[in-house]
């Protein structure tokens, strides 16, 4: 069965990016600390990036992040999805216009203009496709921006969840949780690396 996950790094003060994340700033400022762990040559932290890209059926992003990883700074053919893994999923934008170019156009690339629901339940189809395709069990996987999984989160749209705590406080930045409907998850695992702290939780619906 497809899972929706939503998988982002976090500062130990809740923020996702630091202040001013954008094209040439994509973290923010002193955001980088947050993906240390993704390029860290620790065994556990490559092996949990290596698991989880390799179960990405395919990708939802909002328009921001998008705006990020296909910009001059983004994703190239060294460094993409899953960091050094560089991926290639099927991708769905979350999006009010298609851009009028994209310049990682070797990736996949679906830009759903109704919204959430529409986007998710798109990548949903992608990811089954690829599932079938290949035999194996895949996710569909929420990788932000903070305000596309906060708005997943509260709409009761994802099965599980996935923390990178980075042991950084950045003060300010892009919050992750802002409110919304009181919930209990469940924990199934902590993996504390050099890096990080991993944390993996079942979302109840």
């Amino acid at each position: 069965m497809t899972r929706i996950v939503a998988d982002i790094s976090i500062s130990l003060d809740g923020f996702v990016t630091g202040p001013g994340p954008g094209p040439g700033n994509g973290l923010g400022t002193g955001g980088e600390g947050l993906h240390t762990w993704a390029f860290s040559d620790d065994p556990d932290d490559r092996r949990i990036l290596r698991e989880a890209t390799d179960r990405s059926g395919a990708v939802v992003l909002g328009r921001h992040l998008f705006d990020i990883v296909d910009g001059p700074e983004g994703w190239d053919d060294t460094t993409g999805y899953g960091a050094r893994e560089v991926g290639r999923p099927a991708f769905v934008v979350v999006t009010s216009a298609p851009p009028e170019s994209v310049r990682t156009s070797h990736l996949d690339w679906t830009f759903v203009t109704t919204g959430l629901h529409d986007a998710v339940s798109a990548a949903r189809d992608r990811a089954e496709t690829a599932a079938s395709r290949t035999g194996k069990d895949l996710d569909v996987v929420l990788m932000g921006g903070g305000a596309t999984i906060g708005s997943a989160l509260a709409a009761g749209l994802v099965d599980a969840l996935t923390l990178h705590l980075a042991s950084i406080v950045l003060g300010a930045g892009t919050p992750l949780f802002t409110g919304g409907v009181p919930r209990t998850l469940v924990r199934r695992s902590v993996i504390p690396t050099t890096t990080s702290t991993h944390l993996f939780y079942d979302v109840p619906r």
